[in-house]
């Protein structure tokens, strides 16, 4: 197969398919199928990019039948840039994931019950990875539903793998939750289906049209979506199932798994129906946007264990993307929004990934995540206290991060569109997070004189520097900042190149 040829836009969905079956036929080498399948899949989707930076956008049926009776898949800039951070991000999830089951085998409490962890691991966590990729290159509504239901079915049974009871409680909690919300947005494409008779997302574009079957069908898709993705006040499931899963699958939810349910519903309101959203709604949006940002922090202050707060923040994280809503349609066919959300999205997947990364590997060197006796762990752990400091750069929008980019994007969009308000929940939002970062970084690097320090067991150099690589990407992510920005602008040029006959 050659490097031009269509077909490796099927790549990132085959290929940790089928090393996903393959954890189940060879159950001693589940690692290494996992890792070769998180290379090839960062090696297809540097394919997919080149592909893209040379051709634009790109449409690919499969089996050769056209839509609306094929199933086609669309890759566009925000769908690479999504590829991107699960690719980047699955590599160093796989790589920590390794370390961190190697650590708890090699205690020698409840033999058997980690191995058999990490043997039910790997297979559920390709399914994932595929159901993500599947997700981000469909191309219709329906093909979305099922997508978007295999991830919710592979993520709950990771978030149950710890078998604790607390874990298990929250993970039937989020199953239900995440079914619920997929039964609202299936009634949507019902609706969708009865006023359009296409699923096909260029088709809806061409022919979408404002209506009462139309805004029916939005407000069940959206709160569907808004379920899923934990958004102020439908947050309730989130915290306890992030922070009471094992710490791979913790990265792995708060860093992936929101980014999916998001994606599509950005989609669908500023690519597929955005002729009909009123601003009224966008500002709706904003502002629970605006109250995910003061609670999730204040709730993040107010925690005593750092998973919980870690948590926490990441419903405070997620306000920041829907701050862009009321933000977006500006003239501009919501280009400006893409920016902003595509650098938060970026930013979040690594520091989150990281920060979780980094409480697990401390939970398992101190036996417990009680902030108050977190004193000095930068003396046993430096990799890892440092790797946390990092992601918190990123989660308070300090420069050169990700963080600063996203947030000086929203500041600007809203000061030139005369939306100031905004602007003010932003800056705010930046000074409580930087209180409940200093609140962990404090602890970790003091040492008081005459404290004693426990001794740090000898551990896998995959244990540590994952979170720190992926914290440091979300740092300097800032410094790369016209390259996302080049991706996003291709994507527009060539569109409108085609529209107007150009290409």
């Amino acid at each position: 197969m050659s490097f031009d040829s269509p077909t490796w836009i099927v790549c990132p969905i085959i290929l940790p398919l089928i090393a996903g079956l393959l954890c189940f036929l060879f159950r001693k080498n589940t690692f290494f199928i996992a890792l070769f399948a998180s290379l090839a899949n960062l090696l297809s989707v540097a394919i997919l990019l080149w592909q893209f930076l040379l051709l634009g956008p790109m449409r690919y049926s499969m089996g050769g039948w056209q839509a609306p009776l094929g199933i086609s898949l669309r890759m566009h800039g925000p769908t690479i840039l999504m590829l991107l951070m699960t690719a980047v991000s699955g590599l160093g999830i796989t790589l920590y994931a390794r370390g961190y089951f190697s650590f708890r085998i090699a205690a020698p409490k409840r033999v058997g019950r980690h191995e058999r962890q990490e043997r039910f691991f790997w297979p559920l966590w390709l399914l994932l990875m595929t159901a993500l990729n599947a997700l981000f290159l469909s191309a219709d509504i329906f093909n979305l539903y099922v997508t978007l239901e295999l991830v919710t079915v592979s993520a709950a049974a990771l978030a149950a793998l710890s078998g604790k009871p607390a874990s298990q409680i929250a993970a039937f909690r989020y199953l239900l939750v995440s079914l619920l919300g997929s039964l609202s947005y299936l009634l949507g494409v019902v609706f969708v289906y009865k006023t359009y008779g296409v699923l096909d997302l260029q088709m809806l574009r061409q022919v979408a049209s404002p209506g009462p079957g139309l805004q029916a069908a939005l407000a069940l898709m959206t709160l569907g979506l808004l379920l899923k993705t934990a958004l102020f006040p439908l947050h309730f499931w989130l915290p306890p199932a992030h922070a009471n899963a094992l710490a791979p699958v913790s990265a792995i939810l708060s860093g992936l798994v929101v980014k999916g349910s998001f994606y599509i519903l950005f989609v669908l309101w500023f690519d597929i129906f955005a002729s009909s959203i009123s601003q009224n709604a966008l500002n709706l949006m904003g502002v629970l946007g605006t109250g995910a940002i003061i609670w999730g922090s204040v709730q993040a202050i107010r925690q005593q264990r750092l998973k919980l707060l870690v948590a926490y923040s990441t419903i405070s994280q997620l306000g920041y993307l829907f701050i862009a809503f009321p933000l977006a349609l500006r003239g501009d066919g919501g280009q400006g929004a893409w920016a902003a959300v595509a650098f938060m999205v970026l930013a979040h997947a690594f520091a989150k990934s990281a920060m979780f990364m980094a409480a697990g590997t401390i939970f398992l060197h101190m036996g417990h995540d009680r902030i108050k006796d977190l004193t000095g762990v930068r003396k046993c752990l430096p990799l890892t206290s440092f790797a946390y400091a990092i992601a918190g750069v990123n989660l308070m929008g300090l420069p050169p991060s990700g963080g600063f980019i996203a947030k000086w994007l929203l500041l600007s969009s809203s000061l030139t569109s005369s939306q100031w308000w905004w602007s003010v929940v932003i800056m705010t939002g930046s000074l409580l997070a930087s209180i409940y970062v200093f609140r962990v970084v404090s602890r970790l690097f003091v040492i008081p004189a005459g404290k004693s320090i426990c001794a740090c067991r000898p551990h896998s150099p995959l244990l540590e520097w994952p979170a720190l690589v992926l914290a440091m990407i979300a740092l300097l992510l800032g410094l790369i900042a016209p390259y996302p920005l080049l991706i996003l602008e291709t994507d527009t040029l060539v569109s409108c190149l085609l529209l107007g006959g150009g290409l």
